[in-house]
């Protein structure tokens, strides 16, 4: 018992020190793995026999309904079924590819805006989902899973750096922008020949949301903003915590159109914050003129620092 205390140690560790995507990481496969010991003991109840019905009643209850009827008195699927598998190679594949497109976002874009764009994709794929059952009329009227959620990390980097360079096996070092169309590629396909269409449906619909989140960001519209000030006041209802009233507010950032563009910001006074804001903002026109990985090591590490901000 005490290896799997420390490996629930390590856990806890690693989610509440790690960066966004490792705790989405955890999140996701966390749930898998309860999804699957609650299977695995009601097939062991049963004698082996199979696995009782209302187990799939109890998955559906958390899954993304297709039915608007259904979906008005569930409306919790909206955000339940993103972070939900129950199929093995499901979860791995939406892992890597959160870990893959997640990190790039939190390094171009900072830590904070991982979770925005993973949450409002997901919750644009499952609307869509619900939107096409009016005239697709899907099988199976459910969906699960965070595909729609990390496609739309994947539209954002594809606008952030399209020449991003990934290691693949057996391929070597391919483009980011071909992976990301590789994918939707896949998608279009599915939805042609009515496999999943349903999912890959959703899928478009959180890659479309990725791509407007940078666009608007480079408009100066930050679109994590509200999402982030919610998801705060919500966590602050739930600590125990009590906040220090003395305690010295948080700097806010920089307003992101002075990061993508030209503009400067409003304290050109501040010698230190103009000079780091046009070394950023340096830094960034080379990104979308020459790609990330012709960045120079100095660069990138300023970068990360920046993202942390």
């Amino acid at each position: 018992m005490a290896v799997f205390g420390s490996i629930w140690d390590d856990i806890k560790y690693s989610f509440r020190m790690g960066n966004m995507v490792t705790r989405l990481a955890i999140l996701n496969f966390g749930v898998f793995v309860a999804v699957n010991l609650v299977k695995l003991t009601l097939w062991i109840a049963n004698s082996g026999h199979g696995i009782p019905d209302y187990f799939d009643d109890g998955l559906y209850f958390f899954c993304m309904p297709g039915q608007w009827q259904t979906a008005l008195f569930h409306p919790w699927g909206f955000f339940t079924s993103m972070f939900l598998h129950e199929d093995f190679w499901h979860v791995v594949t939406n892992l890597i590819f959160l870990y893959l497109f997640g990190t790039i976002a939190s390094d171009l874009i900072g830590n904070r805006r991982v979770f925005p764009i993973y949450l409002m994709g997901g919750l644009v794929g499952n609307v869509l989902f619900l939107v096409s059952d009016f005239w697709m009329h899907y099988p199976v009227p459910f969906a699960l899973g965070a595909s729609g959620a990390v496609m739309a990390l994947a539209g954002a980097v594809l606008i952030l750096a399209p020449d991003y360079r990934v290691m693949l096996l057996l391929l070597g070092q391919v483009k980011l922008k071909y992976i990301v169309l590789v994918m939707i590629l896949l998608d279009m396909v599915g939805i042609a020949h009515n496999s999943n269409s349903g999912g890959h449906i959703a899928h478009l619909g959180g890659f479309a949301l990725g791509v407007f989140f940078v666009y608007q960001l480079r408009d100066g519209k930050d679109l994590a903003v509200p999402v982030n000030r919610l998801l705060d006041k919500i966590s602050g209802w739930f600590s125990s915590a009590k906040r220090n009233p003395a305690a010295p507010k948080r700097r806010p950032q920089p307003a992101m159109k002075a990061t993508f563009g030209g503009a400067k910001g409003n304290r050109a006074s501040d010698t230190n914050d103009l000079s780091f804001q046009e070394k950023l903002d340096a830094i960034l026109d080379k990104i979308k003129q020459q790609g990330y990985e012709n960045l120079t090591a100095e660069e990138k590490e300023f970068l990360y620092e920046a993202s942390k901000k």
